[in-house]
């Protein structure tokens, strides 16, 4: 934990950012759309603003918390395309609470120093992987809500409210195929090119970063094809989902809260 460091204007950020997507989190029965929404986009645009501070200081760091920060941003700039092409997705106020608990955690761990000996390819080849992290969050988000969706289904509710039940199923696999191929990429380059990225001394070693990574892109594989195959859909589809996410959040997040938080080192 590093919080005492952290640059004033860092902490003035983050904090108004946390307080911007706690206002459509806490109140988002009380408040009018408008009012979601631009609380909503101020949060959005802050958290932006937090993570261009961290990535472009002296020096950079990043970690964990960071990874988890810049994943929620991701979504919430998903969120808010989808929402000008389907206005019922109804996702606000647990997205925003995503938002706030992420740039405050960011807060608190932010990481370690990026090495000097890096590629300057390391920061593309984390791109990819966090842009992967993102798709697949957004692919979880989107298959939560078509579970809600035939739960209502089941309990004989108000049929127009939120997206239709196929339009989630379709959005939710365009996500996981989406991540699949950056994850993909991801994998291949961190294998065939590991010491050139991380510097000299540093080929790939299958650790327990490696061993999640590999398995989630097993389990994600094992799900695409089963839809493609055999017309996969419904709760085992949403449960393979979910065991690839868990995994691939292991993969890194997880790997790096062990390392920052508990063992107390630099990855």
């Amino acid at each position: 934990m590093i919080l005492a460091s952290a640059p004033f204007p860092s902490v003035v950020l983050t904090l108004a950012a946390a307080a911007a997507y706690a206002v459509p989190a806490a109140g988002a029965a009380r408040l009018s759309d408008r009012a979601a929404r631009i609380a909503l986009l101020l949060g959005w645009f802050l958290h932006a603003m937090v993570l261009a501070w961290g990535l472009l200081s002296e020096p950079p760091r990043f970690g964990f918390a960071p990874a988890l920060s810049v994943t929620a941003w991701l979504v919430l700039t998903v969120y808010a395309v989808e929402q000008q092409m389907f206005p019922k997705l109804e996702a606000r106020w647990a997205l925003a609470g995503l938002g706030s608990a992420a740039v405050l955690l960011a807060l608190v761990f932010p990481g370690s120093e990026l090495p000097v000996t890096a590629s300057a390819w390391l920061p593309l080849h984390w791109a990819l992987g966090i842009a992967s992290y993102g798709l697949f969050a957004a692919a979880v988000i989107h298959a939560w809500l078509m579970t809600r969706a035939e739960r209502s289904i089941r309990h004989a509710a108000d049929a127009q409210a939120g997206l239709p039940l196929l339009t989630l199923e379709r959005l939710t696999f365009r996500f996981a195929t989406a991540g699949f191929i950056l994850l993909s990429a991801t994998l291949l380059a961190g294998l065939l090119f590991s010491e050139s990225l991380y510097g000299h001394g540093r080929p790939a070693r299958l650790d327990h970063k490696m061993v999640f990574s590999i398995l989630s892109w097993l389990v994600f594989a094992f799900l695409l094809l089963g839809r493609a195959r055999f017309g996969w859909r419904g709760r085992k589809a949403v449960r393979v989902l979910y065991t690839g996410s868990l995994l691939l959040l292991l993969a890194y997040a997880g790997s790096r809260f062990v390392l920052e938080v508990v063992l107390k080192r630099p990855a």
